[in-house]
């Protein structure tokens, strides 16, 4: 188990925690963005492990790391990504695709004219290099095949940062930010903002209930991830596995509170096990069954 004091911005309970946090969240939110794009961002609205649940419950969801909602602006998730295994490179631009999607299903209202749909930009923070040609900055955008001219704004954009990429010659402030990021030490915040974020990042760290957040989500999910090995290993097929997490799922909701009737169905109807994954992460980090349905968008 890494120690908390030994995170870094790029561990996913660290930056959840920062962004989230009551005092700091907004602000060191609005940096991190303003670095990474250049230019000044609006009053944001910071969701933390958004979820957005399956059309029907067989159907894929999905969890946002960072969610930042700008005040008449675009829309932002923010996932740092350390899982640099073949298979998880060769599929980010098809789980990127699926991320655009559940976003924008998320942000039309019923009646809505397609023309107000929000901007969405995508970023992925990741500590190994995605598409292998050592640039820091890659920014991907639909476009017409025959005429890569072609004026094409749809408002998606995703940006893939490598932390340790070159090529391109990326701008000093973001460079900073992602060594930063990567290794959060008081030696790579040479900037005045660095500095700043440093400060925030360590006052963070040293959270009293931060701190007892990150041991009671271990020890929760370390149990629950047990409960549901067991029971898959006792059913000797998936569904064993799901109704595993299921149970786990609803062990730990007791624990933040009374569960409904309608909330306990809704749960024991999703049989798909990622869906599930995301939604004991939910559970483990909510303080009560209320902040569990907004983070999972049930």
């Amino acid at each position: 188990m890494k120690k908390l004091e030994d995170m870094n911005l790029v561990d996913d309970f660290l930056v959840n925690s920062l962004t989230s946090h009551k005092v700091y969240g907004e602000r060191a939110s609005r940096y991190i963005l303003e670095c990474i794009l250049g230019r000044k961002i609006g009053k944001l609205t910071v969701i933390p492990q958004r979820f957005f649940a399956g059309e029907n419950p067989e159907a894929h969801g999905v969890r946002m790391d960072v969610y930042l909602d700008e005040e008449d602006g675009e829309i932002f998730d923010i996932e740092p990504d350390r899982n640099g295994g073949t298979d998880s490179v060769l599929s980010l631009p098809r789980r990127v695709r699926f991320y655009h999607s559940k976003m924008d299903a998320g942000n039309l209202i019923a009646g809505e004219e397609y023309n107000t749909l929000r901007n969405v930009i995508v970023i992925f923070i990741t500590t190994y290099d995605p598409f292998g040609s050592n640039r820091m900055i890659y920014t991907i955008k639909n476009r017409c095949v025959e005429l890569p001219a072609l004026p094409y704004e749809d408002g998606a954009t995703t940006i893939f940062l490598y932390t340790k990429g070159t090529e391109g010659d990326p701008p000093e402030e973001l460079k900073n930010l992602l060594r930063y990021m990567e290794c959060s030490s008081k030696e790579n915040a040479p900037t005045e903002g660095l500095r700043a974020l440093h400060k925030m990042v360590t006052e963070v760290k040293q959270d009293g209930e931060v701190g007892f957040a990150y041991m009671k989500s271990f020890e929760i999910e370390q149990m629950v991830r047990a409960e549901g090995r067991a029971e898959g290993r006792a059913e000797g097929r998936a569904e064993g596995r799901a109704e595993g997490l299921t149970m786990a799922i609803l062990s730990v909701l007791k624990t933040r509170g009374e569960v409904s009737a309608e909330l306990n169905s809704s749960i024991m109807a999703i049989k798909d096990f990622d869906t599930l994954e995301e939604l004991l992460k939910c559970a483990v980090r909510a303080q009560s069954v209320s902040e569990f349905i907004d983070m999972a968008n049930l």
